[in-house]
């Protein structure tokens, strides 16, 4: 008898707690159901099930291969998927997570351009600022910045961004120029509250960090709304490259402290540990990976 039927009978067995509605779930008898169940357990020589007239119960040979088996299975799906993807190109749903201004800027364009040269692919976009859990809301791939926590995922290094202290010509013909990040106390600065230290700007000269404590009349959660902000002429900001767009050579905004080198990070591509990579997934990051080596993005 088929191992990956008996192991598919196993596992919804385990997680529904009755061969009955396993049966229901799978499509097939209840009686074919836990016979397949049965042979399982004699190909291994242990007993999988506590049998009772109203419920079974896993023994811990079961509930150690219940830990193992779900997984084995998914992987096997996407194998099988991947193999059939290949001969007739992407296809599915591609779930993905990124922040807010990095999805709204980057993207949003760059998955319309991956959409464009895979049409069988369905994207659906998740943005937020928090860190998606990707387990527990099906992502199969998510865009994080800065530093994070690793744990659990894989990750694929796409570039670093950088952060660029920016006004409008208006602002500093009003207040003038800094001449250092000292002098950023004395001026009106748009707070990114986003940031890992929203108040503490940190710049770096001749292999040191110099930082800036940074007060100012708007405090917020968006690159893209601190940006707006400045080109009002309502303060300074610091906010990454690529959320400039063409601000500055358009000439609504202008560098400052342009001998102080601002605050980067990393951009990542991160997934799930311990999984095969769908070939859809996988597509998505090396067309990521270039499309922002030939954008120019960071």
């Amino acid at each position: 008898m088929d191992l990956v039927d008996q192991l598919r009978a196993f596992v919804a067995t385990a997680q529904s707690g009755s061969f009955t509605a396993a049966a229901g779930q799978l499509g097939m008898s209840n009686r074919l159901t836990s016979k397949y169940v049965a042979e399982l357990e004699t190909r291994l020589g242990v007993r999988l099930f506590q049998r009772t007239t109203r419920k079974v119960g896993l023994t811990p040979a079961g509930s150690d291969l219940l830990a193992r088996a779900p997984a084995l299975l998914d992987d096997l799906d996407d194998i099988l998927a991947d193999v059939a993807e290949g001969s007739r190109g992407l296809s599915g749903v591609l779930r993905i997570s990124a922040p807010v201004t990095f999805g709204e800027i980057y993207v949003t364009d760059m998955l319309a351009r991956f959409a464009i040269a895979n049409p069988e692919v369905t994207i659906d976009l998740r943005l937020n600022d928090r860190f998606a859990d990707l387990a527990a809301e099906g992502i199969d791939l998510a865009f994080r910045m800065g530093g994070f926590d690793m744990a659990s995922l894989k990750v694929r290094r796409l570039g670093r961004f950088r952060s660029l202290t920016v006004a409008s010509p208006d602002y500093v013909a009003r207040a003038g120029r800094p001449a250092s990040p000292d002098d950023l106390s004395r001026h009106n600065c748009i707070v990114d509250t986003n940031r890992r230290a929203p108040r503490r700007w940190v710049f770096r000269r001749d292999g040191q960090d110099i930082q800036a404590n940074v007060t100012g009349r708007f405090n917020v959660n968006s690159a893209s709304a601190a940006v707006g902000l400045a080109r009002r002429g309502l303060g300074i900001a610091c906010v990454p490259r690529f959320a400039l767009r063409d601000d500055l050579a358009t000439g609504r905004l202008v560098t400052l402290l342009d001998g102080y080198e601002g605050e980067s990070g990393s951009l990542a591509a991160v997934y799930l540990e311990g999984r095969a990579l769908p070939r859809k997934v996988r597509a998505a990051i090396d067309f990521a990976a270039e499309d922002i080596r030939k954008t120019d993005l960071l």
